[in-house]
């Protein structure tokens, strides 16, 4: 399910590009007095996921933007909203860094795949992370003797194939306690790379750079089995650090 939520600029500003923690803490701080506060200290899975504000360029005064969040977990997204209904009723500004926005108006989406043809776009850039002995596996050379790195465009594509099935079925089993039907793989069929995007993330520690890849994922002949697991995996999010804001999934309309 995901959350649709208008926003319109409260004042001119620049576009705040390195947005990935401002919207995570925004996000952390709507689900704090709810059953879900447990998941700003969680390690691992947080399933969820959002976009950036969109479209991404400079604002003025009055302009319309949308975020959207989404999660595989209902309930979560229907908190959110209250939330942010909670804050519009007060006229409570929703603040991204620089940028400051009123909420004007709120919805809700249910993710569901009607057609067994269909094509999957990235929002936001796909980040997969392979550790050392995987790359080995992989038949990539390292350079030097990283624990891991992240997928580049010049790496097997059957690695990034891998990685994402993988991380997809460990996310569906923790949050299902079950594993998938066998017939869902393999899943990926065709897919055409965009680009390759180098991003800066803030930690407490300090900062680091992420590289991610955007896609489109074209699917045909998809099981019922399938389309399940799709819908899963649009919400929660593909790669890694979607609770950063990577991996936002579309379906191409």
């Amino acid at each position: 399910m995901r959350v649709i939520v208008k926003l319109e600029a409260l004042e001119d500003c620049d576009y705040e590009y390195e947005y990935h923690h401002y919207l995570q803490g925004l996000i952390y701080n709507l689900i704090k007095d709810s059953e879900y506060s447990y998941l700003h200290d969680k390690k691992g899975y947080k399933f969820f996921c959002f976009s950036n504000i969109f479209p991404a360029m400079d604002l003025k005064k009055g302009d319309k933007r949308t975020l959207v969040v989404s999660s595989p977990d209902d309930l979560f997204i229907k908190r959110l909203r209250e939330v942010f209904l909670k804050n519009k009723r007060s006229n409570k500004k929703a603040k991204v860094g620089r940028m400051s926005f009123m909420i004007d108006n709120i919805s809700l989406l249910e993710s569901r795949l009607n057609s067994r043809d269909l094509n999957l776009i990235t929002g936001t850039p796909i980040v997969v992370r392979m550790q050392k002995d995987r790359c080995k596996e992989y038949g990539i050379k390292l350079e030097k003797d990283y624990d891991y790195v992240y997928w580049r465009k010049e790496y097997p594509l059957s690695a990034f194939i891998k990685q994402i099935e993988d991380n997809l079925i460990k996310k569906y089993i923790e949050f299902y306690n079950k594993t998938p039907n066998s017939d869902v793989f393999p899943l990926i069929q065709m897919l055409t790379f965009r680009k390759q995007i180098s991003t800066r993330l803030h930690f407490e520690e300090g900062t680091q750079i992420v590289i991610g890849t955007t896609w489109e994922f074209h699917f045909r002949g998809l099981s019922n089995d399938q389309i399940g697991f799709l819908e899963f995996g649009i919400d929660a999010g593909f790669g890694e650090m979607n609770s950063r804001g990577f991996g936002f999934m579309n379906v191409v309309k």
